[in-house]
C-alpha cells in the first residue's frame, strides 16, 4: 500500500487559462481538456503531484517509458509510480511548481517539453542519501519529456542532487561513496551502466541550432565547456547575467560564471567532448527568446579540478540549460546536471 502523504493545496491553472477556441492549439490525440501544449504538461504534473493522483502516472507515461537519468535508466510507467510513492514518502509534502515550459514540435503529432521545476519538500523520511533530517529544503529540477497521444513516451531527467544533498546536511563525498559501495553490491558500477550513453555522447551528430537565439545558446555552450573560450562567453553574455547552476550556486556576470566552471573542465581534461543533444526555443515578451538547450560532456577524469585528484575515471554529465537571450545576449541561465552521480562514477571506479 502506497505510504501515507500529505496533500498539498494547489491552484487549478484551468482556472487562469481561459479554454475558448482562439485559445487552442491543434494536440492530435490528446485529452480535449489541454489547451495546448504546455497546459498539458503543467496539469499533468499538479495532478499527480499535487493533488497525489500518481496512479495517473499509468495513464500518462506510456508502459515502456525509457526514462534516462545520471544515475541510470529506468523503464516504464510502473516504475514512474513506484518511485514517485518513494520520494513522497521521503518528502511528503514535495511540491514541483513548473517556473517555465520550453518546447518545440518534433513531427508526427509528437511534441517535446523542457519543463523547469522548483520543489520545495521537508524531509521527513529516509531516502537514498540518508536518513531523515526534518530539514526544508528547495531543489531545482528540468523534465524533457517527448510526448505523443497523451503520453509521455521517453524522459530526460536531471535534479539538483547537489544542491539538497548539501541542504540535508549531507557530505557529498560521502553520499556518492555509499551509493557506489551499493552498485558494487549489486555487481556493477555506475561506469558500466552509463557506458553506452557516454560512447553515444562521443560520437553522436549534434543538434542543429535553427535560429539566432539558438545559435547565441549553443555557441555559448561549446565557448564555456568545449573551447574554454573565456573572450567568446563572455561577448555572448550580458554583463549582468545571471546563472544558476548545480549545488544551488547563484552566479552574477561573465566573470563568476567562468570561474566556476574552469575547475569542472579542468577535471575532465583536454579531450573532452560538449555534445549538444536537443535544442527548443519560444518568445518570451517582445524580441527575447527562452531556449532549452539538452546537451553532454564526455570525458576523463584526467586532471585535477572540482573532482580531486585524477583516477582516469570515464566521466559523463547529462545537463539540461535554460537561456534568456536578450538584444543578441543571454542575460539568465538555469543549468542542471546531477553531479553527486558524477562523484558517484569517480568513487565506483575507485572502489572497483
Amino acid at each position: 500500500m502506497p505510504p501515507p502523504v500529505m496533500r498539498v493545496a494547489t491552484t487549478d491553472i484551468t482556472d487562469m487559462i481561459s479554454p475558448g477556441p482562439e485559445r487552442r492549439m491543434a494536440l492530435p490525440g490528446f485529452a480535449d481538456e489541454f489547451v495546448d501544449f504546455p497546459h498539458y504538461i503543467i496539469r499533468i504534473t499538479e495532478r499527480i503531484w499535487h493533488d497525489r493522483e500518481v496512479d495517473l502516472c499509468l495513464k500518462w507515461y506510456s508502459h515502456d517509458c525509457a526514462i534516462h537519468t545520471l544515475a541510470g535508466p529506468i523503464t516504464g510507467a510502473q516504475t514512474v509510480v513506484d518511485n514517485t510513492w518513494a520520494t513522497l514518502a521521503a518528502f511528503p509534502d514535495r511540491r514541483l511548481d513548473g517556473d517555465n515550459v520550453i518546447w518545440s514540435e518534433e513531427g508526427n503529432g509528437s511534441f517535446l517539453s523542457s519543463h523547469l521545476i522548483t520543489s520545495k519538500m521537508t524531509n521527513l523520511g529516509d531516502s537514498d542519501f540518508g536518513p531523515a533530517t526534518g530539514k526544508r529544503v528547495l531543489v531545482r529540477t528540468i523534465a524533457d519529456c517527448l510526448c505523443r497521444e497523451n503520453r509521455i513516451v521517453e524522459e530526460w531527467l536531471v535534479r539538483d542532487n547537489l544542491a539538497l544533498v548539501e541542504q540535508l546536511g549531507f557530505d557529498p563525498q560521502k553520499v556518492a561513496a555509499r551509493q557506489a559501495a551499493q552498485d558494487a553490491k549489486a555487481g556493477r558500477s555506475l561506469v558500466e551502466v552509463l557506458a553506452p550513453y557516454h560512447a553515444e555522447a562521443l560520437h553522436s551528430v549534434d543538434a542543429e541550432a535553427a535560429t539566432d537565439a539558438q545559435r547565441i545558446a549553443v555557441d555559448l555552450l561549446r565557448a564555456c565547456w568545449q573551447n574554454g573560450d573565456r573572450g567568446r562567453a563572455a561577448a555572448l553574455s550580458d554583463f549582468r547575467l545571471n546563472a544558476r547552476v548545480p549545488g544551488g550556486r547563484f552566479l552574477y556576470g561573465p566573470d563568476q560564471h567562468t570561474d566556476w566552471r574552469a575547475p569542472i573542465r579542468a577535471a575532465f581534461g583536454p579531450r573532452a567532448r560538449l555534445r549538444i543533444e536537443h535544442i527548443a526555443e519560444v518568445p518570451y515578451l517582445g524580441e527575447a527568446c527562452d531556449v532549452a538547450v539538452r546537451w553532454s560532456l564526455a570525458g576523463t577524469h584526467a586532471g585535477a579540478g572540482a573532482y580531486g585528484e585524477p583516477t582516469g575515471a570515464p566521466l559523463l554529465i547529462m545537463a539540461v540549460s535554460h537561456f534568456r537571450v536578450i538584444q543578441g545576449r543571454v542575460r539568465e541561465e538555469v543549468t542542471i546536471w546531477d553531479d553527486i552521480a558524477v562523484l558517484r562514477q569517480i568513487a565506483g571506479f575507485t572502489q572497483g
